[in-house]
């Protein structure tokens, strides 16, 4: 009877607990992050490879179509993704701390590799992250939201550590970032279990292919999702690859600093998701924010004259709604209709879609665009041009989505159960 009572006890307290301990994971992980690829381009620019960030922003994506759907089958499967975690958040911080040799040699090829190999790692990890937050949390619509609000946070507090220390274009952010990674995967040991739910299982050569996850493209909805959710993850790309070059030759000195207030905005629209859910159901949610894409990189283009800057601080801003209201939300809707037996797999193929897919073409893409339009013919007007571009992409994007995608918040949340007409 005591035993029962200090059990209960016990596991009271570990629910209490359980916000914050996902919290932490996802201020560390998403720290990591930040610490590093928001000013990747400075540092390029600093030892002479500026020609190279368009393939050096292009290894996360092919490595998140390439491993997270191995780790995912593993996950499901076999061993439990807390502990797939800590691997490979060990594995990456030894490949992070090589990266500032290859950068100060000046060796392209190497850093490239490095990036890529150190990506192969990190890039699944923002399934395996997912994957641990959803199997705990009984509400995943309620307390997602406050969970991930607190990667956002750890990206800002990223953004001005490496702005106040003054290291933003230096090498020290790789080894920042590795030290961090050695502590991330410590702790990924102590999260909640989260054992693999097709374990046991007879293995099929479908599981190899991860046919369940891709069966959900059968959904008409869904496939809507996944077309434009690639579509729309090309401008997201252009942002992340050049925006800090952009504001460097906008004269913007803190890049680090005035980045980060664009997370700053994810904090108050993160928390105000789950008050809108029910108001606006996925459909308009995510469509604000495929459209908040056009409007960021609209002002992005009219803010480049003494006159307009203000418009640059409202683009930036904007940066909570159009990641929270399409990306944030795009996961909670694939929790939602993917099977219990592949909701690692699930979050997997949307990590490759928008991660993946969709930011490697961004990032090939703008990268051209910058070699053509902006490289030796750096001015307003080429910056404009360059910007246009994807703004006018994103407003096609939105349109298709409006008319495309039909989904029943309603009946699913009743039910549980999807069909190729909800």
């Amino acid at each position: 009877m005591i035993a029962t009572v200090q059990e209960s006890a016990g596991q009271r307290v570990q629910h209490k607990l359980l916000v914050p301990r996902l919290s932490l994971m996802m201020f560390m992980q998403f720290f990591i992050w930040g610490s590093w690829s928001v000013t990747l381009g400075l540092v390029m620019t600093r030892h002479n490879m500026p020609l190279l960030i368009g393939d050096a922003f292009s290894a996360g994506p092919i490595a998140s179509i390439l491993s997270p759907f191995v780790l995912g089958m593993l996950v499901d499967r076999f061993f439990p993704s807390q502990k797939v975690m800590a691997v490979m958040n060990l594995a990456g911080a030894a490949i992070l701390w090589f990266v500032p040799q290859a950068l100060i040699a000046e060796n392209g090829a190497l850093l490239i590799a490095l990036l890529f190999g150190y990506t192969l790692c990190f890039m699944p990890t923002l399934a395996l992250s997912n994957n641990i937050a959803f199997h705990s949390l009984a509400s995943s619509e309620k307390s997602f939201p406050i969970v991930r609000v607190f990667g956002t946070i750890g990206w800002i507090v990223a953004g001005i550590f490496i702005g106040v220390t003054g290291i933003a274009d230096s090498v020290a952010v790789f080894q920042l970032a590795a030290l961090c990674s050695v502590l991330l995967a410590i702790y990924s040991l102590t999260l909640p279990h989260t054992p693999a739910p097709a374990k046991g299982l007879p293995l099929k050569v479908r599981d190899l292919f991860c046919a369940d996850a891709f069966a959900l493209l059968r959904l008409r909805h869904f496939m809507v999702f996944a077309l434009c959710a690639t579509l729309i993850s090309i401008p997201l790309g252009t942002y992340y690859a050049f925006t800090a070059s952009w504001l460097a030759d906008a004269g913007i000195r803190e890049v680090s600093t005035l980045m980060s207030l664009g997370q700053m905005s994810e904090i108050a629209f993160m928390l105000i998701i789950p008050l809108l859910f029910r108001r606006l159901g996925v459909k308009y949610m995510l469509l604000i924010g495929m459209t908040a894409w056009f409007v960021r990189y609209a002002l992005f283009a009219l803010g480049m004259s003494d006159e307009t800057r203000t418009l640059i601080y409202l683009g930036i801003l904007l940066h909570g709604i159009c990641y929270d209201f399409f990306f944030v939300v795009g996961f909670i809707y694939t929790d939602r209709i993917a099977g219990e037996k592949v909701k690692g797999q699930a979050q997997s193929m949307v990590v490759m879609f928008t991660y993946g897919i969709g930011m490697l073409l961004g990032s090939q893409i703008s990268g051209a665009l910058y070699n053509h339009l902006v490289a030796g013919n750096v001015s307003a007007q080429s910056w404009a041009l360059f910007w246009w571009i994807p703004a006018v992409a994103a407003a096609l994007i939105a349109i298709i989505f409006f008319f495309s995608f039909k989904y029943r918040d309603e009946a699913v949340a009743k039910t549980g159960v999807t069909n190729e007409n909800s």
